[in-house]
């Protein structure tokens, strides 16, 4: 065989490879929906168990039943909180399918933050961009109704609104404050009224330091470093964040290509330890279960919720 033609061969063989990457990542991976679970002994000796379902990054569009179905499943983990990392909505009606995916929701204690996808619609973008840097505004996108998406999420589902606020609840025998950011990727977080919100939540709430410590759980949208500094020296114990989608297009085997935030690119996706000045806190990044309508594919990073079993210290 020539030169020329085993160059041609090879060309062959390599764009062959590359369109099945491709098309496996349109056709399968983007809705190959799976379930991460992760077990953390960080309550209390004794205290009892706790189940979270952490979502983030839906993107939802009206005609994506198959994910609304995989949201409805899981159900069947029976959670005692959902929480929610923001970028529902992908579409100016995708309140028709969050509808329809959170239907098994009700009933179920849920707090949530918002993405900037959440206010506006989804664009055609170079995807090349994101290597250069995490992405910038896009203000040209539709505006969407993100009042509609509050009212269905607040009044309801009866879900707790943690965009720059803080929250406390007590479940299952836990009593648990909240604090959250809004999204931090364009600059909506407002770090300086944290502390204010969190010690007036204390000075309301007047746990009862006779039971026990609270569990601090701290959410955010984009996992920026400033953002989980802050959470984490506000004295969270665990961090819900998501925005990266795990990187998306990924190397098998290697971490996140990109990450879209100033986050290491190793703690782009999965649990992991985020080391703060005095303290450190644990960190969750989910891959999220959406794409925008305008990149619709993943590759060795599929869509993902999160299952989280909170036990006790020492718990077998």
């Amino acid at each position: 065989m020539t030169g020329s033609r085993a160059a041609a061969v090879a060309l062959g063989a390599a764009t062959a490879g590359a369109l099945g990457a491709l098309a496996w990542g349109v056709f399968v991976e983007r809705t190959r929906f799976t379930v991460r679970e992760e077990t953390l002994p960080i309550l209390e000796p004794g205290a009892r168990p706790l189940t979270i379902l952490h979502l983030s990054d839906l993107h939802m569009a009206p005609w994506q039943h198959r994910k609304q179905a995989f949201i409805r499943s899981l159900a069947r983990y029976e959670p005692d909180l959902i929480v929610e990392t923001g970028d529902t909505l992908g579409h100016d009606e995708a309140l028709v399918g969050v509808r329809r995916a959170y239907e098994a929701c009700r009933g179920v204690p849920g707090v949530f933050v918002h993405g900037s996808n959440d206010y506006v619609g989804p664009m055609l973008k170079n995807p090349l961009a994101y290597f250069t840097g995490p992405s910038k505004s896009h203000r040209r996108g539709s505006r969407l109704d993100t009042a509609a998406l509050d009212r269905f999420l607040v009044d309801d589902l009866g879900w707790l609104d943690l965009n720059n606020a803080a929250r406390a609840i007590e479940l299952r025998g836990h009593r648990i404050e909240l604090f959250g950011t809004a999204d931090a990727h364009r600059g909506w977080d407002r770090l300086d009224e944290l502390p204010g919100a969190i010690e007036a939540l204390r000075e309301e709430v007047e746990w009862d330091d006779g039971d026990g410590a609270a569990l601090r759980l701290g959410v955010t949208h984009a996992p920026y470093r400033r953002v989980l500094d802050a959470l984490t020296t506000q004295g969270a114990d665990l961090v819900f964040a998501g925005h990266t989608h795990g990187g998306q297009v990924r190397v098998p085997g290697l971490p996140a290509l990109v990450a879209n935030c100033d986050i290491p690119r190793s703690q782009a996706q999965g649990l992991s330890v985020w080391p703060g000045a005095r303290r450190s806190a644990l960190l969750n990044v989910s891959a999220g279960l959406g794409t925008s309508i305008y990149a619709p594919v993943r590759f060795a990073c599929p869509p993902e919720a999160v299952v989280l079993t909170l036990v006790p210290v020492g718990y077998p």
